[in-house]
């Protein structure tokens, strides 16, 4: 049986920040509602924490290394990768996207049956992209004043939504074939403007119990991101007014998640379409002094991962581990199309409930930190690869939150992870290729020049 997909991508969506995910006071009950409906899977990864790369990823279904997307910048990232809009249609399938794209090419490049309000990024996107030295970014005092009641708060995203809710009204119904609907809406993502509303929701925010006194905080690449950001001199006044935006906002992508469950219902289409929710990565507000992403730390790696209708049992939850690209075969198995077998994941319909040794993986090569790192986790454990720091390893079991590195007391678990790890790609050339290309940007965006020659980048993949 073919099934119809909906997805509903926020940006910026820390899950430890929702009631689903066992939050005490972040409201989010359609998330409730749509885990009780159907799956929640508690370990979802993205393929790196940041907006391009990790949409990149998502979009084409190759790793961040194979892309060279790097980063922000978009000066020179090859154009060329294939998409899973295009791979769909040319099945038949028709696929519709409205939103953010963010990724290696313009929208209207990416092979989808039909664009609505497409948002790329602008060329040459992020110039702050130095990482030997780091450079330092400007606007941290900005930033950090960036919460409060701004009555337009929402408007972008409600005309998403809006839009997303007239395609399921008017068009939906009356196709003969299968479809995948993607819907973007930008927050949870800074700044932290809310409507009176939703500002008053949280009237006492809370702050991190974990700052930069912890060991973790300590780690260079943690001190290098809150040099480049500037996070040291955010207040506590500051942080308050940051973290009750945030979980303001949070509660509005949970209203829109709504919507669009109330939209299925109404209109009968439930019975023959999946929701999945998730989004591009998470958000460290204020947790070790880091706010944004761009860390390695699970606030930051971490996604929401919800899936509801014919295609996933009600009320389930998945411990195994799983990740974006698993996320994106999972259209191509409900659409009942083929996909590329050189494409990373494998559909979340297949994942098993608790599978312990299920890997995924997540890199970073993005600005504001001195070198590449790479994550490896399975089972309980976490390896932190830094190719110029030390490597970090928790037991997430006992250690949720990260606060202790044991890698000197369970060497050989780090090294089975370390072996993982180099399965995948070898993390020296890797981090070698990113720094080449990132020298190339920074000359070309010196130069004022575009282009990027066809090796620019050394070698693709693993």
């Amino acid at each position: 049986m073919m099934t119809n997909t909906v997805l509903f991508m926020s940006d910026q969506h820390n899950p430890v920040y929702s009631s689903v995910y066992g939050h005490p006071f972040v409201q989010t009950p359609h998330m409730e509602a749509m885990a009780a409906r159907g799956t929640l899977f508690r370990r979802a990864y993205c393929p790196s924490p940041l907006c391009m790369p990790s949409r990149s990823a998502f979009m084409a279904g190759k790793r961040v290394h194979e892309l060279q997307a790097y980063s922000n910048c978009t000066i020179g990232v090859p154009e060329q990768a294939d998409t899973y809009g295009r791979r769909l249609a040319e099945q038949g399938v028709f696929t519709v996207y409205i939103g953010k794209t963010d990724v290696f090419a313009a929208g209207d490049r990416l092979g989808f049956s039909r664009l609505l309000e497409p948002k790329d990024r602008r060329s040459p996107g992020d110039v702050h992209i130095g990482r030997q030295p780091i450079a330092v970014r400007p606007g941290a005092e900005k930033r950090a004043n960036a919460y409060g009641v701004k009555e337009s708060a929402f408007d972008d995203d409600l005309a998403k939504v809006d839009l997303a809710l007239r395609w399921l009204h008017d068009e939906a119904s009356c196709l003969e074939r299968p479809w995948v609907l993607v819907v973007n809406v930008i927050n949870p993502h800074p700044p932290q403007w809310n409507t009176d509303d939703y500002w008053r929701l949280y009237p006492e925010p809370d702050l991190s119990a974990h700052g930069v006194d912890r060991e973790s905080a300590r780690h260079p690449h943690a001190a290098d991101l809150r040099a480049h950001f500037g996070t040291d001199a955010v207040t506590a006044e500051q942080a308050r007014g940051l973290r009750r935006g945030y979980f303001g906002n949070v509660s509005f992508v949970d209203r829109q998640l709504g919507r669009l469950i109330d939209a299925l219902d109404r209109t009968g289409l439930a019975a023959t379409t999946n929701l999945l929710y998730v989004s591009d990565h998470g958000e460290m507000l204020g947790k070790f002094g880091l706010w944004g992403k761009c860390s390695l730390y699970e606030d930051s790696v971490r996604i929401p991962c919800l899936a509801m209708g014919p295609d996933y049992r009600e009320g389930a939850v998945v411990e195994s581990a799983v990740d974006l690209f698993d996320v994106q075969a999972s259209l191509f198995r409900s659409a009942g199309a083929v996909r590329p077998p050189d494409w990373a994941g494998q559909p979340l319909q297949d994942v098993p409930e608790d599978d312990p040794e299920r890997i995924v993986f997540a890199e970073y090569h993005g600005h504001g930190t001195r070198s590449g790192a790479y994550v490896i986790r399975c089972r309980d454990w976490k390896l932190v690869y830094y190719m110029d720091a030390p490597h970090q390893l928790f037991h997430l079991a006992e250690d949720p939150d990260e606060l202790r590195n044991v890698i000197a007391d369970y060497p050989e678990m780090a090294q089975r992870l370390e072996d993982e790890l180099r399965r995948i790609c070898s993390p020296e050339r890797e981090n070698e290729n990113a720094f080449r290309f990132q020298q190339r940007q920074l000359a070309l965006l010196a130069d004022g020049d575009g282009k990027l020659s066809e090796n620019a980048g050394g070698t693709k993949g693993g």
